[in-house]
């Protein structure tokens, strides 16, 4: 026994020593294959070129943008005529006689005050825009261009002049002025209009103004001001968001009830027939094989756009997924309980009523709510492809590269429809599920 142990002593000495050289080799390896992954894909997708096409300043205008809006102020060469806007867009122009504060209006000239110090004022004849620490810049437009004077000395970059058009970008404001139209636009923050559009009575008044205009009975003209609002167009927010939800829900829960007999046919336990099982399965990895935006296409070019074609879409990729996730569930039921109702003389149908269904249904409902807070988040992007629910409104602002703060207005509502949906399907299941009322 003795000279055995000794014997069986540098074998194991030995197996220890190799295994402790290979975890040493693996250490070393495995961070040297990460470093020639990233390395290659460096150059692989042309990460140099990327960073030298980025541009600091235009991601500085996108996030300011999202928190912030434009007033333009522009003037008509040809007529003189001079408008106040909000966005540049004509529902949100300020009414005839009505500008801004920091504008100053005169006859035919107006005074525009940036921040700064910057002034820019339109003439009858020409423009001028006079920037502290640089000078004055005038330009006359008319047929034979724009026809602009600058400070001697060398011209900044965020000067863009030629001919028929020049365009000075400052911290201050932008001014573009072509043949034909001079423009000022000048950031504040915040989201303006977002409540009151300029031409209702409720613009610009305080919340206990409005509290109490509400309280003497104007609650109702209040709401329709604020729910109509032309310029963020509440109503139909509010209506894209709950096509968002119903595209799911459709697909969602349409995929369930269909997947559900489906997935009896794919069980080892309950389809003896080895072809049929099979040709279930195979039908099951097609149907989410193929990524829910492909059928998307497929489904628009067959019926059309519209939100029913991103339901089809999303029941067609999830009735593969709950087909296979179903099947898998049904293959682990405990025969015991079906044998015990099969001894009462139950009929098959009895038999999988009150055996089969019991058992699985907390499992299946599990698996059901989470697809649906999931595609909560897929119908956003189906629906900027089938023109439906909050992804195609957000797709039409990005489309415009200037309604920025709508964008970030739709992604925030977006985030809260998320988390929403996150806390139902949480809370339901734990009442259907576990039967915790208390929610703990």
């Amino acid at each position: 026994m003795t000279m055995t142990a000794e014997a069986h002593a540098p074998s194991l000495k030995s197996q220890a020593e190799q295994i402790f050289r290979r975890k040493r080799l693996l250490a070393f390896a495995l961070p040297a294959l990460v470093l020639v992954y990233l390395a290659y894909a460096f150059f692989a997708f042309d990460v140099p070129a990327l960073l030298g096409s980025a541009s600091l300043e235009n991601g500085q205008k996108l996030v300011r943008d999202t928190y912030s809006y434009k007033t333009h102020v522009t003037r008509d060469n040809r007529s003189g005529e001079v408008a106040f806007s909000i966005e540049g867009e004509r529902k949100g122009r300020y009414p005839e006689g009505t500008h801004p504060d920091w504008v100053s209006v005169a006859g035919e000239t107006t005074v525009i005050t940036l921040p700064k110090g910057h002034e820019v004022r339109y003439y009858a004849d020409h423009v001028e825009y006079d920037l502290p620490g640089y000078g004055l810049i005038t330009a006359a437009p008319g047929n034979g261009g724009v026809n602009a004077t600058f400070p001697a000395g060398e011209m900044p970059e965020w000067i863009n002049a030629s001919k028929n058009r020049v365009a000075i970008t400052t911290e201050a404001g932008r001014l573009t002025i072509t043949r034909n139209r001079t423009e000022v636009f000048r950031y504040s923050t915040g989201w303006e209009l977002f409540f009151f559009t300029l031409d209702s009575p409720y613009h610009g008044l305080s919340l206990g103004e409005i509290v109490s205009r509400a309280a003497v009975g104007e609650a109702g003209a209040i709401w329709h001001d604020f729910w109509y609002n032309s310029m963020w167009r509440h109503v139909d927010v509010a209506w894209a968001l709950f096509e968002t939800v119903q595209m799911a829900f459709l697909g969602t829960f349409g995929a369930a009830i269909l997947a559900l007999p489906l997935a009896f046919l794919a069980a080892r336990n309950f389809t003896p027939l080895l072809l049929v099982r099979q040709a279930f399965r195979r039908l099951f990895d097609l149907f989410r094989g193929v990524d829910a935006l492909i059928w998307t296409i497929i489904l628009a070019r067959a019926f059309g756009p519209g939100p029913m074609t991103g339901a089809l879409a999303i029941l067609l990729t999830d009735t593969g997924s709950f087909g296979k996730l179903f099947s898998e569930s049904l293959e682990n039921v405990d025969e015991k309980q079906i044998e015990g109702i099969r001894s009462t003389g139950a009929k098959p149908v009895q038999r999988y009523r009150f055996g089969v269904i019991p058992q699985v249904t907390p499992v299946l409902l599990s698996q059901v709510l989470y697809f649906f807070e999931s595609n909560t988040r897929s119908a956003t992007v189906i629906g900027a492809i089938t023109g439906g629910g909050i992804g195609l409104m957000l797709t039409q602002a990005m489309i415009t590269q200037k309604d920025w703060e709508e964008v970030s207005y739709y992604i925030v509502l977006v985030i809260l429809m998320v988390f929403a949906m996150d806390s139902f399907s949480g809370w339901l299941r734990r009442r259907l599920i576990k039967g915790d009322e208390g929610g703990h």
